[in-house]
């Protein structure tokens, strides 16, 4: 004999008895309403602020080419492979691909300095990196590491492979960095 099907979920379940019987479900509901509008109603005096529209994003291919590599950026020991991603997001985000110049010169790469970004993230994709970050202290950082760097956090780069290459996602794309007495 087959099972009769049934018709709703609150069929299905067993009856609850409330503990509170007072009013009627919609009268129970509408009462809340009116004091929740009541309690807003100070607030909802307050203009509200208008969200300034973004400019609608749109796609950003980049296929891998030596030439595209440049030395444009913000260090002078490194090229910079750009993703087009600042472009294409008018700004919200900047993404490249970063080969530091080997060998390594302390002199010139380890200044202690912070960038003023709402967020940082770098992935090494080839080689290794060491890295100095304030709380943090000295970390290596090999192919397939990643990390996020909190906004103004000061930092350096104390040592890198001869052929070590990053992916570096920043927000927003155009952002200042300070360099810091050591």
């Amino acid at each position: 004999m087959a099972k009769k099907k049934v018709a709703s979920r609150a069929a299905a379940q067993p009856a609850v008895k409330k503990k509170w019987s007072g009013h009627k479900t919609t009268a129970k509901s509408s009462a809340r309403k009116t004091i929740k509008s009541k309690a807003r109603g100070v607030a909802a005096t307050k203009p509200k602020l208008a969200k300034k529209a973004r400019p609608k994003q749109r796609i950003a291919i980049s296929h891998h080419r030596e030439e595209d590599f440049k030395a444009d950026g913000l260090r002078t020991y490194a090229k910079y492979r750009d993703l087009g991603i600042a472009d294409a997001t008018h700004g919200l985000a900047q993404a490249h691909v970063i080969r530091l110049q080997g060998p390594c010169n302390p002199a010139e790469v380890s200044k202690l300095h912070y960038h003023d970004v709402e967020f940082q993230m770098v992935y090494v994709l080839k080689g290794w990196v060491k890295t100095y970050m304030e709380g943090q202290g000295e970390t290596l950082m090999k192919e397939g590491s990643a990390w996020t760097q909190p906004p103004r956090i000061k930092h350096l780069i104390m040592d890198y492979s001869d052929d070590v290459e990053l992916l570096e996602v920043i927000l927003p794309a155009e952002f200042k960095t300070v360099e810091l007495a050591s």
